[in-house]
């Protein structure tokens, strides 16, 4: 969600997952005091600390090292990241507030936090240890009980001053299976000996596992001096924790890596952008006479501009989100074609390079279609937008449209770089870029999202394309009203 918030506190902007986020309906929050969001016991202190951020004009995280919330219409609270980035608009100051519900998270931390409870607390014997040293990471209270030995004292310890009964030559032979994959669990019969010198018998049950990239043995010690008579069925609710709890690791280690990469992509997307935003803010607090009016419009040009981009990247992020909850609505209405097509070329012509030309298709006055005019503008102008991308100066890009009586075809024709053979049978795929234009700006969701919105509405989007000559994108607009 995002909220632009001024500096007496009051949302002035917020796109529809914000709303949404706190319960209101579309642009619900828009003029309402930002206290409205806030839990009434942080009412105080939040605004301390927005008169100091302000000041400071910091980008940051808000809350560092704190649990936030918000609260919603219904007065439900949900736990929530907020990341804060200020900046001037017209002389005045605002902040823009990137707000995660991190509801999901959290569910998913209580559960890791709940399998770690029952690794700790259990009376059995369990043991984490390097594959390779044997060294131990970690140790739970049951096994530290009955040897006699606190975690930092096993810390410094490895399983073989534990298991005396046992050679570092032995073990090895014994993980070899698990090492190399041919066994997913080695399980056998020992000693250990506690830290009086006293021995008791033990069935072990290893397991191989990762932490981050290091690889791990897990042991599952049961002491079956007193519990011989049970120790198979113990042995089955043992191993059935330990594998809830490797499952919960690995939904939150792949949760992590998913919110890694979605940050990664978005911070790299945003950077340049506000960069250029913050410069051009900066620069224009020193033009303050008259005849230094062109210079000052030059750079509020620059901030509309990648202001208009962010818009768009986060457009984008809303569909895919929108697309896969099925959640969009489409609306077919009767339009000119030829009125779209002007427009679409106006909205981009800012972002043409030196020398580039659109030429305009002939003969569409007439042409008039029902189909969802805004799906048929989010494509042309995202086709339109890597032509003029991957196009060098001086290029012309044009724009043909072909008529019959059940499709209307719009392609596009550029001079850019083209697309690598190796590389077109992924070019619709959510992400991927072509490997001649991985160093240019770009999320790579783009096509990806025209084409599903272009596909639900009974059309379609091709291309053909050769490296260094230039592509071919041609939209397939059914013109059937069925």
């Amino acid at each position: 969600g995002i909220l632009i918030v001024n500096e007496q506190q009051t949302i002035v902007a917020s796109n529809d997952k914000a709303n949404t986020m706190f319960g209101y309906p579309s642009e619900g929050l828009n003029q309402k005091h930002i206290s409205s969001i806030i839990p009434k016991k942080s009412h105080a202190v939040h605004k301390k600390h927005f008169q100091e951020f302000v000041k400071k004009k910091e980008k940051r995280p808000m809350g560092q090292g704190l649990d936030l919330f918000g609260i919603k219409k219904d007065n439900t609270n949900f736990p929530l990241e907020i990341g804060l980035n200020p900046f001037k608009l017209l002389q005045k100051q605002y902040v823009m507030a990137l707000v995660v519900d991190i509801t999901e998270r959290k569910k998913a931390e209580q559960a890791i936090n709940h399998w770690f409870q029952i690794f700790n607390e259990s009376l059995n014997e369990i043991y984490v240890f390097d594959a390779h040293s044997f060294l131990f990471i970690n140790v739970n209270r049951g096994a530290q009980l009955n040897l006699g030995y606190d975690i930092d004292e096993l810390q410094q310890k490895s399983i073989l001053d534990v298991n005396t009964k046992l050679s570092k030559e032995s073990l090895q032979r014994l993980v070899y299976p698990l090492i190399k994959s041919k066994k997913q669990k080695v399980e056998f019969q020992s000693y250990h000996t506690r830290k009086d010198g006293s021995t008791y018998p033990v069935d072990v049950h290893l397991q191989l596992s990762m932490i981050g990239k290091t690889q791990v043995l897990v042991a599952i010690v049961i002491d079956i001096t007193e519990l011989k008579n049970y120790t198979e069925n113990l042995e089955k609710t043992v191993e059935l924790r330990t594998q809830q709890l490797s499952d919960a690791l690995k939904a939150e280690k792949k949760l992590n890596e998913l919110k890694t990469k979605f940050l990664s992509l978005v911070s790299h997307e945003f950077k340049t952008p506000l960069t250029s935003i913050l410069t051009s803010t900066s620069l224009l607090s020193k033009y303050t006479l008259t005849e230094q009016q062109e210079k000052r419009n030059k750079h509020i040009e620059s901030i509309k501009s990648k202001v208009k981009y962010l818009n768009a990247i986060l457009n984008d992020f809303l569909s895919i989100e929108r697309l896969e909850a099925g959640e969009v609505k489409y609306n077919l209405t009767e339009f000119s074609l030829s009125k779209l097509i002007n427009e679409v070329i106006y909205s981009v012509s800012g972002l043409l390079k030196e020398g580039q030309r659109i030429q305009y298709p002939k003969n569409i006055d007439g042409i008039t279609l029902t189909f969802d005019e805004r799906i048929l503008a989010l494509s042309l102008s995202n086709l339109l937008n890597n032509a003029i991308k991957y196009s060098p100066e001086g290029s012309n890009i044009e724009i043909v449209v072909n008529e019959d009586p059940k499709m209307l075809t719009i392609t596009i024709i550029d001079e850019g770089l083209g697309i690598p053979e190796a590389d077109q049978q992924f070019i619709f795929d959510r992400y991927f870029r072509a490997s001649n234009v991985l160093i240019t700006q770009g999320t790579g969701i783009g096509l990806n999202i025209a084409r599903q919105h272009i596909k639900n509405l009974g059309g379609e989007i091709t291309f053909v394309s050769t490296v260094e000559e230039g592509s071919k994108f041609s939209l397939f607009i059914p013109t059937s009203k069925e």
